[in-house]
This record gives structure tokens, sequence and C-alpha cells, in this order.
């Protein structure tokens, strides 16, 4: 379903919390993601936000690929609480992301 794994979204959930510190660094993760992954991880946010049901992911895609007009990076960097639009997305799509968070902590520590 995803191009893009939720491991690699944790990792940008985690960034995008610690704010300017992790912005530069959340903007280049982002930046090196291929043009599906970024493209997925947009639509994960706008279903986050509700903007798209989660069954709509498809269509949610469609439009991310059709409306990208600006880096993703700074499109998703400047959208307000991208962290928990993120959080909910991979909730609505009934990803479990305890796994992936438990790893990314340990591996922080």
């Amino acid at each position: 379903m995803l191009s893009i794994s939720p491991r690699k979204i944790v990792h940008i959930i985690y960034l995008a919390r610690e704010g300017h510190v992790g912005n530069a660094e959340a903007h280049a993760f982002i930046d090196a993601l291929n043009e599906d992954e970024q493209t997925s991880l947009t639509a994960v946010a706008w279903i986050g936000r509700g903007a798209f049901e989660p069954e709509d992911y498809s269509e949610a895609l469609a439009t991310a690929y059709a409306e990208a007009t600006t880096p993703t990076a700074d499109y998703l960097l400047g959208m307000p609480h991208l962290a928990e639009n993120l959080e909910n997305g991979l909730e609505a799509l009934g990803i479990d992301v305890t796994g992936e968070e438990e790893d990314f902590l340990r591996q922080g520590s």
C-alpha cells in the first residue's frame, strides 16, 4: 500500500517534533526520498489532517502526484502539526508503528 516504510515516517515524525533543531535534518531526509516515497508521505499527512479518508488513499496519492508544484520537504515542513498529521494518518490507515518507534528510540539512546 504505502510506497514509504513506516520506519521512515516515524523518523520524520521525530525530526518534526524537534522543531528548528530537526528542521534541516528533516528537510535533507525528505529531499533524499524518491518521488514515490515523498508522494506517499504527503498522502499520509493529508489523511491524518482529514483532507482525505483512509479509504481514499489512492485518490490522495494521485492528487499528491498531480499537485506537486513545490518541493515536498518545503511543503510538508511548512504544514502545521506535521508530526500529528503523520501519526493520525498512520493510525487511520491501520498501520501500527509501535515497533518502529521503540527501535527508533533505542537507537537514539
